[in-house]
């Protein structure tokens, strides 16, 4: 059995400058760049990533090559199937941009499906651990990022619903949830036929925490043993109940924020922006987890 780490000890917390989000979800690191973290802070910034499940940290200086280096501290770091969003020189950040060619605002939404709330990588047997985002170019309005907290959704649940739902297995298809929130097919045969929809218990246990927490989401499309459109139903109310549920924390963009957070126990989502006149560019790279259990 593995043994779970415990977040307040696997590092002295007086080793960073935290402040704490109002409502509980989340802190910023202060006074730290996080491209001179080394392997002697490192484990204090993840004793913080675990207690907190957010982690902002303001005004950084991170090439591309440090964002990946960075986020090989936490464990592998995806390389995402849908390889057209891939950064030119490092194909482990995922880049969100609405630029055209010429550097002008397009118009078109780079990733709709970002703005339905979701889990990164749960359409992977190994899901992921932790999503880091470098904010490169934001809009004036809109564009902010909300985090709703999985763990406060299992607890608000009566233990009747914690029994029922622990019985439970959701089938996570990224094929499912690009054509529903794009209205095309944005991926292609390939791509689709290396990322097989999967299982996943729609209750697990944190790895390191031991905490239980609802792993659902966009990705989600149906129930094992359910008819497809009952599991659908299900699915689409359990989703909107858990966020209702859930502390939640909205995110305002700054030039410069880099964050990072743990797909574990959060959702996440994407507000809208005007796509046509305010650029927004941010870089995306996701660390793999584990097999939910």
């Amino acid at each position: 059995m593995q043994q779970l780490r415990d977040p307040a000890a696997a590092a002295p917390e007086a080793a960073l400058r935290l402040r704490p989000f109002e409502g509980g979800l989340g802190a910023e690191v202060l006074e730290l760049q996080v491209a001179a973290v080394d392997d002697a802070l490192f484990p204090a910034v993840y004793a913080a990533f675990l207690r907190h499940q957010l982690l902002l940290f303001r005004d950084q200086d991170l090439p591309e090559a440090a964002q990946v280096a960075f986020a090989r501290r936490f464990g592998e770091v995806q390389v995402h199937v849908m390889n057209q969003y891939h950064a030119s020189r490092h194909p482990e950040l995922y880049t969100l941009s609405n630029l055209d060619a010429e550097g002008r605002p397009s118009g078109k939404h780079p990733d709709r499906g970002t703005m339905a709330w979701h889990t990164d990588g749960s359409w992977r047997r190994v899901t992921g651990q932790a999503t880091m985002l470098y904010a490169e170019r934001i809009p004036a309005q809109g564009g902010g990022t909300g985090f709703a907290d999985m763990y406060s959704a299992y607890e608000a649940l009566g233990p009747a619903e914690q029994a029922r739902l622990a019985g439970l297995r959701a089938i996570h298809n990224l094929d499912f949830s690009r054509n529903r929130r794009h209205g095309e097919e944005p991926m292609t045969a390939a791509q689709r036929a290396a990322v097989p929809p999967v299982d996943h218990p729609i209750i697990r246990t944190h790895p390191e925490t031991g905490r239980k927490c609802v792993f659902l989401g966009d990705h989600a499309e149906s129930i094992v043993g359910m008819g497809y459109a009952e599991g659908r139903a299900f699915i689409d109310a359990l989703n909107d109940r858990i966020v209702a549920l859930a502390r939640t924390y909205t995110h305002r963009w700054r030039p410069r924020d880099f964050m990072v957070w743990d797909n574990r126990c959060l959702l996440h989502k994407a507000e809208a922006y005007d796509t046509a006149r305010e650029p927004r560019v941010i870089r995306r790279c996701t660390v793999l987890g584990e097999v939910p259990q």
